[in-house]
């Protein structure tokens, strides 16, 4: 059995899942990303690192089609082949710039998440390890 357990919530401008970025790499908008006090001695040192990978939770996603056309495209390809929001299991992936850090709340930029959005693991994005040349 798999189960999944919040770690925090993501607090943002977004209201909506219309309102939310296709992708947040671009935005300015600063996010908050509270970490319950349960988990907040998992943030030490957490300053040292400038991007973050957050996994999250698409909440109010509903359905999914193993066909999609993605935004931009005009052919349809499969699901796994495109960053649909509604999938099987709807995680939800981004890297995003640390800001600061008060306590067990992070202030993030460049995320793409609908405010109340369960966060599930944050991870430090490390140069050396994910960045890839282009294909």
């Amino acid at each position: 059995m798999l189960v999944l357990s919040p770690i925090g919530v993501i607090h943002s401008p977004y209201k909506t899942v219309g309102e939310a970025p296709r992708q947040g790499s671009s935005r300015e908008a600063i996010c908050q990303v509270e970490v319950f006090p349960a988990f907040g001695e998992g943030l030490r040192n957490i300053e040292m690192f400038s991007r973050l990978v957050l996994i999250y939770w698409f909440h109010r996603s509903t359905g999914y089609s193993l066909s999609v056309t993605p935004p931009g495209d005009v052919k349809p390809r499969g699901l796994f082949a495109s960053r649909s929001p509604r999938r099987p299991s709807p995680l939800g992936l981004c890297i995003v710039e640390l800001l600061d850090r008060e306590g067990n709340v992070l202030k993030v930029r460049g995320l793409d998440a609908i405010d109340g959005t369960p966060l599930l693991d944050i991870k430090p994005y490390l140069f050396h390890i994910d960045e890839r040349d282009s294909v």
